[in-house]
């Protein structure tokens, strides 16, 4: 059985620092990646990681503040995100899909997270 389970989200004030991370199972995962979804809003990508970590992207919103990174011995993918602002405030989903090519689209992926919250207070 696949499972993504995320953890790590929370509430923090803005500025302030937050880890999330996922643990996959169930099969072999290549490229992974993080989406977000606020209230009334579409989900929208965050960062994605190829298998070996060589290959990141990352939306321009979140880019220098936010790290992707993944250890594939303990199947997990983690994002680090700094310099947090009340707009990151969002659901926060993990993502894998079976092709080592890193992907913005949420069509692209296969397999998904329950989500975990992160707010982020003013």
């Amino acid at each position: 059985q696949v499972q993504l389970v995320e953890s790590g989200g929370g509430l923090v004030q803005a500025g302030g620092s937050l880890r999330v991370s996922c643990v996959a199972s169930g099969r072999t995962f290549y490229a992974m990646g993080w989406f977000r979804q606020a209230p009334g809003k579409e989900r929208e990508f965050v960062a994605a990681i190829s298998r070996t970590g060589a290959r990141t992207v990352y939306a321009d919103l979140v880019k220098g503040r936010c790290t992707i990174s993944r250890d594939n011995a303990k199947n997990t993918v983690s994002l680090q995100m700094n310099s947090l602002k009340p707009e990151d405030t969002a659901v926060y989903y993990c993502a894998a899909r079976g092709a080592d090519l890193v992907a913005r689209s949420p069509a692209s992926y296969d397999y998904w997270g329950q989500g975990t919250q992160v707010t982020v207070s003013s």
